[in-house]
């Protein structure tokens, strides 16, 4: 009979130790641990191994020192997960912040990706994040877009409803760029904000002279596409890989002209103006052959946000457009895998986390269990931050990763199931 998971051998707590191996928080020290009886996940299946997690680093070397000992009792251990494209990591006072670190952590999920945001409001943020016992969060700040364009309509929504002023607009969540002059003026604020990333929008820019002046299309419109290699180039020479939000497939092949690093939303993630009976016609969203193999030749990461779109897709109801709807995203998907485009999980579900997104995808049914468990662990944490070694449980890596309680490539809720989160070296407790 095994064991069960000793979830109290060690107090789920930070230990504040005499330092050794001192990292990421004032006072903050890792033990040694040896992980026995677990069953690691190597990319393709789980294979039964002992790793030691040393100054926050896994290792198969046994250290001088191991302080304890944790019997895994054959459990499923997976690198963390992470939130490719959310806007809910803002500052809201300790209290929510709490709430969001929490539900995060909860779900496993360690990283997160903010692709828009009010640049004040990252520091409040100072002590709280990017440490071993928070979330690791990437800010871009202010989105680049026309004027007009979204996020215009997010401010003036909130302004409405009181959570913005006037002053949150230009310079603050977006910056409005409609020529080379604007980005030449606006260009060295944007970098003085210190971004980890830049955000550009394109909305139907296979339309844009005919929406660019058009009140009709406030909100629904975004930068010339002339421009965004421009931006790219820009920050690139910075070292600022760029994001782009795409609704159409132009859009999508556009943004791979430019050269961006990142695609935000898979073509047909919602549709114009919010109409979901639109989609009888739903070639504008279908990705090309020819743009799905570009899109893999450049490296360039697609972030899935289609946790919406599926519900509608799968609803029970027979006939259009909600078939068309299921069929549109498996193809683009599928496409998508098929040039081994790399995808990752994002939700821009502003309530929740990636969680339900990954459920989700695993209902629509596009992938595998495997690919989908690679995607939210390996992709998705790489397009977060690409210079870190995470995502895969390998010598010399960060000591970050769960332990679940069944197979999720044999049933995928099982990553529901957690029993243990270690991130950098530190156990962590939910109750902190």
């Amino acid at each position: 009979m095994k064991k069960p998971l000793i979830t109290t051998l060690v107090i789920f707590a930070v230990l504040f130790l005499p330092v050794r191996g001192q990292t990421g928080g004032v006072g903050l020290a890792h033990r040694n641990y040896k992980f026995v009886n677990g069953r690691w996940f190597d990319g393709q299946k789980f294979a039964a191994k002992t790793f030691y997690s040393v100054d926050a680093i896994l290792t198969s070397k046994k250290p001088s020192i191991v302080d304890s000992v944790i019997d895994l009792s054959g459990k499923y251990v997976i690198p963390p997960f992470g939130e490719a494209h959310n806007h809910n990591v803002e500052w809201n006072g300790d209290e929510t912040f709490a709430r969001t670190k929490h539900m995060y952590l909860e779900a496993g999920i360690f990283y997160v990706k903010n692709p828009n945001n009010l640049p004040r409001a990252r520091t409040p943020f100072f002590g709280k994040i990017n440490m071993p016992t928070s979330i690791d969060v990437v800010f871009a700040n202010g989105g680049l877009t026309a004027s007009g364009g979204h996020p215009f309509g997010i401010v003036r929504r909130n302004i409405e409803r009181g959570g913005m002023t006037k002053d949150d607009g230009e310079g603050g969540f977006y910056f409005a760029v409609d020529n080379l002059a604007d980005l030449d003026r606006k260009w060295e604020t944007i970098k003085a904000g210190k971004p980890d990333f830049i955000k550009t929008y394109l909305q139907y820019s296979e339309e844009y002279e005919k929406r660019k002046d058009d009140e009709k299309y406030f909100d629904w419109r975004g930068l010339n596409p002339a421009l965004l290699t421009e931006i790219v180039r820009r920050s690139h020479r910075e070292g600022l890989r760029v994001s782009t939000h795409v609704e159409t497939a132009t859009d999508f092949h556009n943004a791979l002209v430019a050269g961006v690093d990142e695609i935000n939303h898979t073509p047909g993630f919602r549709p114009e103006k919010g109409d979901w009976t639109t989609y009888q016609d739903s070639s504008r969203y279908k990705i090309s052959e020819g743009d799905a193999r570009l899109a893999a030749r450049k490296g360039v990461v697609v972030v899935t946000t289609l946790v919406s779109a599926i519900d509608h897709a799968l609803q029970k109801k027979e006939g259009e457009p909600f078939n068309a709807l299921r069929d549109l995203l498996i193809y683009n998907l599928q496409l998508l895998k098929k040039h081994h485009v790399k995808i990752a999980i994002g939700s821009d579900s502003y309530r929740q986390t990636s969680l339900p997104e990954a459920l989700n995808l695993q209902r629509l049914g596009a992938f595998d269990n495997r690919t989908l468990l690679k995607m939210w662990c390996e992709a998705t944490v790489a397009t977060i931050f690409p210079q870190r070694k995470i995502g895969h449980l390998k010598e010399g890596y960060e000591a970050s990763f769960l332990v679940l309680s069944g197979d999720p490539i044999q049933d995928f809720t099982n990553v529901q199931r957690i029993e243990m989160r270690v991130k950098q070296g530190q156990l962590l407790s939910l109750s902190d």
